[in-house]
């Protein structure tokens, strides 16, 4: 495996395990020729307001395999700095610079939907890192060339819907980001919360650089809402809840799978207890039943990431590059039969091939991609969760 920390944005990147890949590669590297690899470009968002997002997955290039159907793979990994420019500048460089095969990333739908043009235009795959479903749909020749390894925002807002009707919940307040992730959250909420009855009280929104929510938290705590819905994803999402907190609402709080990191209980701490939110299985691996299909690879990638970072340190967000390799690896063989690394005829065989993936475990669910479906993933892929004593916890 080759890794090119000079290509970054990220400082970071210098760190001892990029110099031990390269040290224990470069020399098998330089005897393969250019065609024998497979180059992989992944951009992550491992600066800006999305870091605790994209950090994770910046780890977890280290972890990934360093050959894919007898090839040598070759990772290239930039930092978006959570801007939507920067990821297509990124693009662009990764296809007509390093001439990459396929890009993983990026970790938010904003960047995520931004880098949908210039990959299409290069013809080069893309495996997303963002939930939107409109990553992915409405299909048509320029998504035909977009995947993405987390669940779709409309899966997830399923299963915070089943669980509010489970609890008797009449009316909900929102309070959600401007962009395209909050609003799609909002939108595919708004629609099943119509169809069962759930009165939307309110529908506030933020920026995710905002220092405070004050005015928003007011309106939401005047119309007293059964429950209230924050739609936001990382650190930015503890901020209005933790303000609804100090302005007196006690009762529920949901978050969505945006915020399923160390990094929102940490900075959350007590205002953070009680959440609940839909999470990926890989969160609560070791609490999964052992007959959920995705708990021996959750539990397998949690081995190797808390090896390397630390007890406790996994996330969904990195879990999702580690199923986008496990993506790549079912496709790849596959695609070696339409062309060598390096062609245009390898990367339209690719694509080709990751449509044809079906009944794939990764460490989140279960995938089925098809020519109109580029996530393929049903309700193995959530659970829900809760905050207790400040650690994630299964409900059952």
């Amino acid at each position: 495996m080759n890794i090119h920390p000079i290509k970054s944005r990220t400082a970071a990147l210098a760190g001892p395990w990029i110099r031990l890949v390269l040290g224990a590669t470069l020399a098998s590297i330089l005897m393969q020729p250019a065609s024998a690899q497979i180059k992989v470009g992944i951009i992550v968002s491992a600066t800006g307001p999305a870091a605790s997002l994209g950090i994770p997955q910046q780890n977890t290039v280290a972890l990934l395999p360093r050959e894919m159907g007898g090839k040598k793979v070759e990772y290239i990994l930039l930092d978006d700095a959570s801007d939507t420019t920067t990821a297509v500048k990124d693009v662009r460089k990764l296809t007509a610079e390093d001439h990459v095969d396929v890009i993983i990333g990026s970790s938010v739908t904003p960047n995520a939907l931004a880098m949908t043009d210039p990959a299409a235009e290069s013809q080069t795959p893309v495996i997303s890192l963002a939930a939107s479903i409109a990553i992915i749909t409405p299909m048509d020749p320029k998504k035909a060339w977009v995947f993405k390894t987390p669940q779709n925002d409309a899966l997830m807002a399923g299963a915070v819907v089943d669980h509010m009707l489970a609890h008797n919940v009449h009316s909900v307040a929102f309070i959600a980001l401007t962009d395209s992730y909050g609003q799609s959250w909002i939108n595919e909420v708004t629609k099943l919360c119509d169809q069962n009855g759930i009165k939307v009280l309110a529908n506030e929104s933020y920026q995710p650089t905002d220092t405070s929510t004050t005015g928003q938290v007011l309106r939401v705590v005047s119309v007293k809402p059964d429950v209230v819905l924050i739609a936001s994803r990382g650190t930015p999402a503890v901020l209005p809840q933790r303000q609804l907190r100090e302005r007196g609402y006690t009762g529920p709080i949901y978050q969505t799978h945006g915020v399923a990191n160390n990094d929102y209980l940490r900075v959350g701490g007590r205002d953070v207890e009680n959440t609940i939110l839909p999470a990926g299985p890989v969160l609560v691996a070791s609490q999964l039943p052992d007959s959920h299909p995705s708990k021996q690879i959750a539990l397998a990638y949690q081995k190797a990431y808390e090896a390397a970072y630390g007890p406790g340190s996994t996330t969904t967000f990195g879990a999702h590059l580690w199923d986008a390799a496990l993506l790549l690896e079912r496709a790849v063989p596959q695609a070696l039969r339409g062309g060598e690394p390096g062609t245009e005829a390898f990367r339209r065989a690719l694509r080709d091939a990751l449509e044809n993936v079906h009944d794939l475990v990764i460490s989140q669910g279960v995938m089925s991609l098809s020519k109109t479906d580029h996530n393929g993933m049903d309700n193995r892929a959530r659970v829900m969760v809760t905050v207790e004593g400040g650690r994630w916890k299964l409900i059952q």
